[in-house]
């Protein structure tokens, strides 16, 4: 169906995208979660270069660290960037059981949410307490581990691509929204939202603006996210209106409540589908994110 198609892999110059965590929150593993997959975000990004972007470390990093081991990450001689939109729990988790980052020679540059590279530092230190974790600190990760804050609206690169992040309210905090953009191809994260009235601001806008995928918060059912609007996400009408105010090209709903089956994920793609369709937005290709599925642009 229209919700599961995608291209076909024709050559090395694609950039492709892979869902390694699709939920929100906790993580969700169970009979009921299989098709979508119960770990929390983690979505990987291979460059036309051949250069890996991480996007959030959630539980389903652990899953994208052992895939890794069979390359040069197996062997000390990977790298890549990781990209954090913020340090709640649910996208931090897999840090520590992230196998490439205790072998010594492979090299991360971590950049994301802090309003300096010692304070975001400083947050990630906080889980490898001994009290949380028995790691003491990154320190003693084996791997080069570099700590960079984002500035928002400050473009940066990384294996040829540019990026550029954009905060998103969430709840009581922010979360960074990230375009990626390689050639002619665009790729936006936006996880983690929960707008206010007024939607997206006019700096958030521009970040979305005609993007190939946008990857939006869809954590809810517009009935739930009614019901719990202080938690700061977003449900599918308004991933739905984000998409096609930007005039994206594909939608792809990520970040599912822990508590929904993958019948309910089914439903509110559906819907989400059905939305699109009466609002203006029947030409976006909608692609439900799910674990191990692949996108190429």
């Amino acid at each position: 169906g229209r919700e599961h198609s995608f291209p076909t892999r024709r050559s090395s110059d694609l950039v492709k995208v892979r869902f390694w965590g699709v939920r929100g929150s906790i993580p969700a593993p169970g009979p009921d979660t299989n098709r979508y997959g119960g770990n929390t975000s983690c979505v990987s990004v291979t460059t036309a270069t051949g250069h890996l972007i991480i996007l959030d470390m959630g539980t389903g990093l652990m899953h994208l660290g052992n895939h890794l081991l069979a390359s040069e990450f197996g062997k000390g001689g990977g790298a890549a960037t990781i990209l954090l939109s913020h340090a709640h729990w649910d996208h931090i988790q897999g840090l520590g059981f992230f196998a490439p980052v205790f072998i010594p020679g492979n090299k991360f540059e971590l950049r994301g949410h802090g309003r300096s590279s010692a304070m975001l530092e400083g947050i990630l230190e906080g889980q490898m307490n001994p009290n949380f974790s028995p790691l003491y600190t990154l320190k003693n990760l084996g791997a080069a581990f570099d700590v960079h804050a984002v500035v928002p609206g400050e473009p940066f690169t990384a294996g040829g691509v540019r990026i550029t992040a954009q905060p998103n309210p969430h709840g009581t905090t922010t979360a960074l929204a990230f375009r990626l953009d390689e050639g002619k191809r665009s790729f936006v994260y936006a996880s983690d939202v929960g707008y206010g009235a007024d939607g997206p601001t006019p700096e958030v806008r521009a970040l979305y603006r005609g993007a190939d995928a946008l990857l939006h918060d869809c954590t809810y059912t517009p009935a739930d996210q009614a019901r719990r609007q202080s938690r700061g996400f977003s449900s599918y009408e308004q991933a739905a209106d984000a998409a096609i105010a930007a005039g994206a090209r594909r939608l792809i709903p990520f970040h599912y409540d822990q508590d929904y089956s993958d019948a309910d994920v089914d439903a509110l793609a559906a819907a989400c589908r059905a939305y699109l369709d009466a609002h203006g937005g029947a030409a976006i290709e909608l692609i439900p994110a799910a674990e191990g599925r692949e996108l190429s642009l």
